[in-house]
């Protein structure tokens, strides 16, 4: 019988390819040093985990800066990301089979205790169901998994699958999504009402992204085998379906967002990383879960497209499914950190090594992987949520080759967390790698996945209770049991007109022992890599340049109208230059008479990024400043995102920043001579917002022999969380005299500072541009200079001044939003207007389409990002 044989297979096709290499590399790590961070490992998880418990169950997530529970609807709403909350205690239950993967048999058993005493799932209350399934119902059916294996064991008699029964309850209340023509989920549903139109909150939406819709079947089909009730199943496969076959048939690439209705692509765009991820992840899982061959030929063609088009080792970047040769964007998302592990249950070891190679070096440069970040390896997001998928790749590369550098990867990733993550209450989140700055934010993802794959990096086998070969990791790394492969199940029958061709296709991933046999060759794929991304942040060479180019492409910041080489670019680039009667030349991009297609993608790239220019304000904007609080208990672990002033000193000609204790003025407004003047002397002082302008508080501080100022917003409830960056500007006369600092922090951050004032006698910060290391020497800050010493211009010519870039649209207020990257529409003509000096402007009048089309692009952009907040993709 075929099950029979799947359930034997199974965990043989595992241990294929998880065999070790070759004991013979050399700079082995001792056991005792693994031992060493392997309990480093878990007093981490402990710290997350019992500030947790004591601080914010039973809320949803806690909120690591605050010391307090993240309550949906009692904290300003962060938009879809909140989705994710169900008042279910999420961190708990996504955290239960990590808290037996780890040995903590006690607490994984008072927590089962707390979930099925505490938790409720009939709240009215919407929620993602993507979100819910990954990582309540699988937090449900791992801590049901678990328990059983323990009950075995002689542990835990007392269990009756309590969790199994609510993680039956929770999947009836989510079927209720499904109920759609095409068979993909809604994207959100009620608890109580389901989806019932407007009144629940639900049934409106018509888009979902490819990942949402294609990240069931794991859950789904664990829960229908678990409990022999078929329909959760035939949902999950009945969506996958649908997926398969609305790919482009050409490509057979999927786009990132969909249509539940009609089965129409939204977004076209396709890669690895956001909102596509995890599809992928599942049809080679589900093969491995269930055995079902259809899983794993649909994985392996799109695997041999995303080889073929998505794939430029050791990079993986957007393309269009209907022009996959065409690229869809610069930049790359940090979710695409999963795919190196993919690749190694895949067993294409080699691209594997040069990616997750290119993610380590990325990292070390800005001691997290940025949420984006471009081509040539600067930051394009710069928010860092403590996601896991890097340690997963990582722990999965060590499984394969035994290679001890991912070991010393591993050690990186918790010396980082520790120096610039940890904080008094758990682990924040970087709202900012430049800065340090923290958010108040500790997602449960961060429990559930990234202590379970660094403990198994240093577990050596007897500190595993349990063969992890015998289960599959979901992506939110919870354990489903390979035996439900012979469970029953509701096999489904052949799509009509589908037909299996598995001819070029393996059925067992190679032995790596086979793959390299030479211990260095590993080291000789990093090498270049390394060397790449740390010394020259070169631009990729993405294809290989036409005959007699030879030479970098032209940026946008060094570009001058009255160049002839520069003029000659551009020609070769399909871009054409239209002199204006009031002097500017107007750019013009055609991708069809360019030279080549590697040019066309040159131009391409050149109007994105005179975009980008041109959307600046006429003041250049400032990047966000931190407030670092280093005295104790502190000591430096808890950074706050600053808003800048455009007066003042500046902090990034600083080395040092400007250190010191902080005092409230007073009067706190800060807008007559201080009364406390004698206080406020050598000290930071601590003003509020309102009723003068900002530089006349400066004076007022400044006068009184302060050495820096923080402004602290008046309006209740703001946070650097939900609004976007803030700075400060001048009272429209020289501020000149103006020379110590002044930052700004919302109301949230201002109080984090105003409370540990009111605990602690003394509060000494940190004023800076970047948080400055946690006791220990570090890396300076790695991001790529902007100048680049291959994309001079000549002596003779003056490249564009960013500081004089401006746009049609002027903000009325002084609060500014970080720029995110324009992407020319497709199939249009790029237009840009520059005058003949220097100076990038949008021309409204003769390119109002154009405008539209890029303008549109750039809310896809900035809906992508959105889009990762809110499917933890």
């Amino acid at each position: 019988m075929w099950m029979l044989h799947s359930a034997t297979m199974l965990p043989a096709f595992l241990l294929l390819f998880l065999m070790r290499t070759s004991n013979s590399l050399s700079e082995t790590m001792s056991r005792d040093e693994k031992s060493k961070l392997r309990n480093q490992v878990l007093e981490m998880f402990d710290h997350a985990y019992q500030n947790y418990m004591d601080h914010a169950y039973p809320a949803d997530e806690l909120m690591p800066l605050t010391c307090r529970g993240r309550v949906r609807g009692l904290e300003p709403s962060r938009g879809d990301i909140d989705d994710a909350l169900g008042k279910f205690s999420l961190t708990l239950i996504d955290t239960l089979d990590t808290l037996a993967l780890l040995n903590k048999t006690v607490e994984f058993e008072e927590a089962v205790r707390r979930v099925v005493a505490d938790v409720r799932l009939d709240n009215d209350i919407v929620v993602s169901v993507f979100e819910t399934n990954i990582r309540v119902l699988g937090g449900l059916l791992g801590g049901h998994s678990m328990a059983v294996m323990l009950k075995e064991s002689g542990r835990m008699v007392w269990y009756q699958d309590e969790l199994l029964h609510m993680a039956k309850d929770l999947g009836l209340r989510l079927l209720p999504a499904f109920n759609t023509s095409s068979g993909l989920p809604y994207p959100r549903v009620n608890l109580r009402y389901g989806v019932r139109g407007p009144e629940t909150r639900t049934g409106t939406e018509t888009d979902t992204c490819t990942a949402c819709a294609g990240t069931i079947i794991l859950e789904f089909a664990a829960l229908s085998r678990f409990t022999g009730d078929p329909t959760f199943e035939a949902h999950a496969r009945r969506a996958l379906d649908f997926l398969w076959e609305k790919r482009q048939r050409h490509s057979n690439l999927v786009g990132t967002t969909i249509n539940i209705h009609s089965g129409e692509w939204v977004r076209r765009d396709s890669g690895v990383g956001a909102g596509i991820d995890s599809y992928y992840e599942y049809l080679m899982k589900a093969y491995i879960l269930l055995g079902d061959d259809r899983f794993l030929q649909r994985f392996n063609t799109h695997y041999a497209s995303i080889m073929k088009y998505i794939s430029q080792p050791p990079l993986l970047l957007d393309v269009h499914i209907h022009k996959p040769l065409l690229p869809a964007r610069t930049w790359m998302d940090s979710l695409l950190a999963f795919f190196p592990g993919l690749q190694v249950l895949k067993g294409d070891i080699q691209p594997a090594i040069e990616t997750h190679e290119m993610l380590y070096q990325v990292t070390k440069k800005h001691n997290f992987l940025p949420e984006a970040f471009t081509t040539d390896f600067r930051v394009h997001w710069a928010q860092h949520p403590l996601r896991p998928e890097f340690a997963e790749s990582t722990y999965f590369l060590y499984k394969a080759t035994r290679d001890p550098y991912y070991l010393e990867v591993g050690r990186t990733i918790l010396e980082n967390l520790n120096r610039f993550a940890r904080v008094p209450c758990g682990f924040a989140a970087m709202k900012d790698v430049r800065t340090g700055s923290h958010e108040d934010r500790m997602d449960s993802f961060f429990l559930a996945e990234m202590f379970k794959y660094l403990f198994l990096l240093f577990a050596e086998e007897e500190d595993l209770h349990f063969n992890v070969e015998d289960y599959v990791f979901t992506t939110e790394a919870h354990l489903l049991p390979l035996s439900l492969s012979t469970a029953s199940n509701s096999q489904a029958p052949p799509l009509a007109g589908e037909e299996l061709d598995d001819s070029n296709f393996e059925w067992t991933c190679p032995n790596t022992r086979l793959l390299f046999p030479d211990p260095a060759f590993p080291r000789n794929l990093r090498e270049p890599i390394k060397s790449a991304v740390d010394n020259s942040c070169p631009r990729p060479t993405t294809h290989r340049r036409e005959p007699g180019m030879g030479r970098p492409p032209l940026r946008a910041q060094d570009f001058m109208a009255n160049n002839p080489e520069h003029l000659e670019l551009l020609r070769r680039m399909g871009v054409s230059l239209i002199h204006l009667k009031d002097g500017r030349v107007q750019l013009v991009q055609h991708a069809t008479q360019a030279v080549s297609a590697v040019a066309a993608e040159d131009g391409m790239r050149f109007m994105q990024e005179m975009m980008e220019l041109s959307s600046q304000q006429q003041k250049e904007q400032l990047p966000p400043r931190a407030v670092q609080i280093v005295s104790h208990p502190f000591f430096g672990r808890v950074v706050l995102t600053a808003g800048p002033a455009q007066f003042g000193m500046d902090l990034s000609k600083s080395s040092s920043g400007v250190r010191g204790f902080v005092t409230v003025a007073e009067p706190y407004k800060g807008c007559s001579e201080l009364s406390n003047g004698e206080i406020v002397a050598g000290r930071i002082a601590l003003l509020q917002r309102g009723q003068c302008m900002f530089a006349e508080k400066a004076r007022h501080i400044q006068k009184a022999g302060a050495i820096g100022g923080i402004v602290i917003d008046d309006n209740e409830g703001s946070s650097s969380d939900t609004a976007p960056l803030f700075q400060m500007a001048g009272d429209g006369r020289n501020t000149d005299d103006v020379t110590l600092p002044l930052l700004f922090l919302f109301h949230k951050e201002g109080n984090i500072l105003l409370e540990a004032l009111k605990e602690n006698r003394e509060v000494e910060v940190l004023l800076s541009d970047k948080a400055r290391d946690r006791g220990t020497d570090g890396a300076e800050e790695g991001d790529c200079p902007t100048e680049e010493k291959d994309h001079t211009s000549p002596a003779s010519s003056k490249p564009v001044d960013q500081s004089q870039v401006t746009t049609q649209e002027q903000t009325t207020d002084d609060s500014v939003v970080g720029q995110e990257s324009v992407q020319p529409a497709e199939g249009l003509s790029s237009y840009i207007s520059v005058d003949e000096g220097e100076e990038p402007a949008v021309d409204g009048d003769s390119s109002s389409q154009s405008e539209d089309s890029l303008m549109a692009d750039w809310q896809e952009d900035l809906e992508a990002f959105k889009q990762m907040e809110k499917d933890e993709l």
